[in-house]
């Protein structure tokens, strides 16, 4: 229950605090009084979005503060997950700066709006005549159906099952519509592998094939040198090798008495032997070394056709080839690969069917069985509240297909008079009706599951005399398990309340205020008797003011 509200420098509200009875309170007050300014304020701690027009002293900070207690409502789950201070009297607050930030907090820790508002439509249902237009909307009956067949766990349960089938059918649709577009290719990927497949290309063999080339295409140079080579190094007119061994011979005669000549002698002999390998290496070089047409052209020809791929592909190397060709086949493989995956997927798709079938059914029966209770509980209302004749009935459907909320779509179909048929809520209820509608539909509600605090704004728009007292019953009945703050123009509804408070402008210093008072018995007498009979006091209005407050 919403135990305090206190707000300051929000719109004509300068500073109010109000501390709300914990079952029914009434609010009345002149129209253009301020009640919708509280409702708005009341709203940023709902998560309403706020700018500095929300600002009466656009030097000061706007602050709303609300106080509830939250022991009944098993609340500790939420605050464990988005990691806040549990307390059975939580603190929500809102503060909008004068720079234009806004900031959330619950029990004084920094919050966003979606977590202020997610808790906050768990603390607070306000009801105002715009939400009558919910009466006419499916999914809000829908809800309402499965609030009074308590089918939430089934519910729950379907909605695990149809996000999986969901989840299934989309990543069947993808892989059908890539595997169209895959068959598409195939005859691109095929001819692209084909042709690299049938290059047999080698990581290696391009530096390989151009320094063969190169060989090639130089045989004859490279045999004039080593030509060249051996001439210079060992020559019948001049021999560089038969010119060491001699010059050896010579210093091997003077090393007995002569000992540096032997480490001449040595080196000269090592020179030749490394001169005589090095002629010997330079005739098989020169001997392995031929001019091959042929061969040229071959390498030539497998060169070109690399450089030609490599171009085509727009890349560098070989292995970058291999890579293009190893791509092309996956793409192959997955093309002819996809029959397997859609059957499988087919398959899981049928199987997830069966079950979200199975739990469709379970939920449309477990839904049906609260029509009944749904039509004899509001009819029994409407009745009390000046409509014997309403006839409401549950008209059922079954979707064509799986839908987030199962396989079921109900319509309200109402009619006030016994002689019009009953017909869609939106089509044929008045202002009035509608209110007495919503009203019945909440009470129902309070039987089914634990409401928040709920707030009436003028629920009582196009009812009045006999059927406003009766509303007031039903609503001060309403109170015994449901806080309720009930925004009235009506006395006879004002009346029930448990604490009467009064919403008025006044003037100070040249400007407007609005605030909040809670009203003693002396003032509320006067506050109901101005209700029902203008601002005027009489003993005709007073009298009638007691006799409301005693019935």
């Amino acid at each position: 229950m919403l135990a305090r509200l206190s707000i300051s420098n929000y719109a004509l509200i300068n500073q109010l605090q109000v501390n709300f009875h914990k079952n029914l309170n009434s609010l009345t007050g002149e129209t253009g009084a301020g009640k919708s300014i509280i409702l708005g304020a009341l709203g940023l701690i709902l998560g309403n979005r706020a700018d500095l027009s929300v600002l009466k002293d656009k030097q000061q900070k706007c602050i709303v503060e609300g106080q509830f207690e939250v022991e009944e409502y098993a609340l500790k789950a939420f605050f464990e997950d988005n990691d806040l201070d549990y307390d059975a009297s939580t603190i929500l607050r809102r503060e909008i700066t004068p720079s234009g930030k806004s900031r959330a907090f619950i029990n004084d820790t920094p919050v966003n709006l979606k977590v202020i508002r997610e808790l906050g439509l768990k603390l607070i249902d306000i009801h105002s005549q715009h939400q009558n237009l919910d009466l006419g909307n499916q999914k809000f009956q829908l809800d309402l159906v499965d609030s009074v067949a308590k089918s939430l766990k089934i519910l729950t349960d379907y909605k695990k099952l149809f996000s999986a089938y969901k989840s299934t059918e989309q990543q069947l649709d993808e892989t059908k519509q890539t595997a169209e577009k895959a068959k598409a290719d195939l005859d691109y990927f095929q001819f692209q592998f084909n042709q690299l497949e049938e290059a047999g290309l080698k990581v290696d063999e391009q530096l390989k094939l151009e320094t063969e080339l190169e060989k090639l295409t130089h045989a004859e140079d490279i045999k004039t040198a080593f030509a060249e080579v051996n001439t210079l190094l060992d020559n019948e007119t001049l021999s560089v090798v038969r010119n060491i061994k001699e010059g050896q011979r010579a210093l091997e005669k003077i090393k007995d008495y002569f000992k540096e000549a032997g480490g001449l002698s040595e080196r000269l002999e090592s020179t030749m032997i490394e001169l005589q390998d090095i002629v010997e290496e330079a005739e098989q070089l020169s001997e392995k070394v031929e001019f091959n047409p042929e061969r040229i052209e071959q390498v030539s020809e497998r060169l070109n056709l690399i450089f030609s791929l490599q171009q085509k592909h727009n890349v560098a190397t070989v292995a970058e080839l291999i890579a293009f060709k190893n791509h092309f086949d996956d793409k192959i493989n997955q093309a002819v690969g996809f029959d397997e995956e859609i059957k499988k997927l087919s398959a899981q798709l049928e199987e997830q069917s069966t079950s979200l079938d199975t739990k469709a059914t379970e939920l449309t029966s477990k839904r049906k069985k609260s029509f009944v209770i749904i039509e004899k509980s509001i009819v029994a209302d409407l009745k009390l509240l000046g409509m014997p004749k309403a006839r409401l009935e549950v008209v059922h459907s079954n979707t064509e297909s799986f839908q987030a909320n199962g396989r079921d779509a109900v319509s309200f179909q109402f009619s006030a008079n016994p002689d019009s048929a009953p017909d869609e809520i939106s089509k044929i209820a008045s202002g009035g009706e509608m209110s007495r509608l919503m009203l019945a539909i909440k009470n129902l509600l309070r039987s089914s599951k634990a409401l928040p605090t709920v707030i009436f704004d003028e629920i009582d728009t196009g009812v009045s005399g006999e059927i406003a007292l009766k509303m007031g019953a039903i609503i001060k009945e309403f109170s015994s398990t449901t806080q309720i703050i009930n925004i009235t123009h009506l006395p006879q509804i004002a009346a029930k309340g448990d604490a009467h408070f009064q919403v008025y402008k006044f003037e100070e210093g040249g400007k407007t205020f609005t605030s909040i008072k809670q009203l003693d018995d002396e003032q509320r007498i006067e506050e109901l008797a101005k209700m029902v009979g203008g601002d005027k006091l009489t003993d005709t209005t007073l009298k009638t003011a007691k006799e409301l407050l005693a019935n």
